[in-house]
């Protein structure tokens, strides 16, 4: 038993190294595209759920909304894979973080980072990536993993924008 553990803290284990996360990313992509025919992806679940909730409150208008309506053509879509990836992904890293002793309710970051103008910020920022994901038909890892891993040009020109945009902003933003 460590001093920490002895002491009523449970140990904090190191994180993985960055090569090793890294295969380990890609032998869960290739499984992915084995068994599912898909590659690993997220803002599709957020679609999924919008729709099946849609057809739930509003059938009607749900089927004729241009956008929602071939999503719920065969049923609700709230059981799709999409949907038990994101679902397997919140479980599976709550998890990983009680077993690694990192787990903890937070905000990182600057002292400012809990202030009401950052909290805006940020989840302006994040609905604005969310609205991208869906404009540009699907997400970083949708793009960048699983493109890049089918070798697509588009996913290699997103990777290279999506880096290029972040480096501009964060400048604009931060003065960085």
């Amino acid at each position: 038993m460590s001093a920490s553990e002895k002491h009523g803290k449970p140990e904090i284990k190191p994180f993985w190294s960055p090569l090793a996360a890294g295969i380990a990313l890609g032998l869960v992509l290739l499984l992915t595209f084995v068994l599912s025919g898909h590659g690993l992806g997220a803002s599709g679940a957020a679609n999924d759920v919008v729709a099946g909730v849609g057809l739930k409150l509003a059938p009607e208008a749900t089927r004729a909304n241009g956008y929602l309506g071939p999503m719920v053509a065969d049923g609700s879509p709230i059981g799709s894979w999409m949907t038990w990836e994101i679902l397997g992904v919140a479980i599976g890293a709550l998890v990983a973080a009680f077993m690694a002793g990192r787990f903890r309710v937070q905000l990182d970051g600057a002292r400012s980072v809990g202030t009401p103008a950052r909290l805006i910020s940020t989840l302006a920022g994040g609905f604005m990536a969310g609205l991208g994901a869906r404009i540009a038909g699907g997400c970083t890892s949708g793009l960048g993993l699983s493109g890049a891993a089918a070798l697509g040009i588009s996913a290699f020109v997103f990777l290279a924008l999506f880096f290029a945009t972040g480096l501009i902003v964060s400048r604009l933003v931060k003065g960085v």
